[in-house]
């Protein structure tokens, strides 16, 4: 099997920066991927892209070098197979809370004997080799999402279970469960120690930790923390920064700020 080049990095001690995407158009996919990223992860929770759209957007990122992986909807087997069979070299899952949770999650992905994945890797088998159902379990990666006050307390069981590669942390969400404004760079104590809290227990467990952020100097500040994986916001937001930039700088306007959320 073609090896998950993303694991590797991670694997030999560096960091990656992964992309992601909102927009369910192969051109735009094809051009975004090619502009660096380690890996590029299709957004089909809170983006447009659909199942029927999974393909394209694959090879897409595929043809740029880049790690091709998906946020699913939800943690749902159906889901998972699905997009796993399609060939994405991982799968970002939301809203893990429960050990329970976790183990459905890694059942739909992983093959017999580690879960319960059907056989019928329609793309993944021509992405990744004849020999792709052979090393699958251990060369795709399943991360699932700390995202909630239950996830983070249940969080020592859920890094306990066999074939989860690691969490990824969603901090909008993980403040609006903590009664705090929603931002991709929290201040807020309660919520900065949650996140200190995951990524520290996620590396002692040997697994990996990633995290979304709103751009470079929170990406940066979370690698310092110990986070090996950070998304810098998605496509539509970098197309409407970039774009915003160039037209207020034409018409002599001060720079906007940054943005904070997704």
């Amino acid at each position: 099997m073609k090896p998950n080049a993303l694991k590797k990095l991670l694997a030999d001690g560096k960091t990656a920066v992964n992309g992601w995407i909102a927009i369910p158009n192969a051109f735009a996919a094809e051009i975004y991927a090619a502009q660096g990223w380690d890996s590029v992860t299709v957004d089909m929770q809170h983006g447009a892209p659909d199942v029927n759209d999974i393909v394209p957007l694959l090879q897409a990122i595929n043809l740029s070098g880049a790690t091709a992986m998906a946020r699913v909807p939800w943690n749902e087997p159906s889901h998972i197979m699905r997009i796993l069979d399609a060939g994405a070299y991982g799968i970002i899952c939301p809203m893990i809370n429960t050990k329970a949770e976790a183990e459905s999650r890694v059942e739909a992905g992983r093959y017999p004997p580690m879960g319960g994945r059907s056989f019928g890797p329609f793309r993944a088998a021509h992405v990744g080799g004849a020999d792709y159902w052979q090393h699958a379990n251990s060369e795709v990666l399943l991360l699932a999402m700390i995202e909630t006050t239950t996830g983070l307390k249940n969080l020592d069981q859920i890094l306990k279970v066999k074939g989860l590669s690691g969490v990824y942390v969603g901090p909008s969400d993980l403040s609006l469960s903590m009664g705090k404004t929603p931002t991709l760079d929290p201040t807020d104590k309660e919520v900065v120690a949650a996140i200190g809290e995951i990524v520290t227990k996620t590396r002692k467990a040997g697994l990996i930790a990633g995290a979304h952020t709103d751009g470079a100097k929170t990406a940066a500040k979370r690698y310092g923390e110990g986070y090996q994986f950070c998304t810098i916001l998605n496509d539509v937001r970098l197309l409407a920064m970039g774009a915003q930039a160039a037209v207020r700088e034409v018409k002599g306007l001060p720079q906007a700020a940054a943005a904070k959320t997704y």
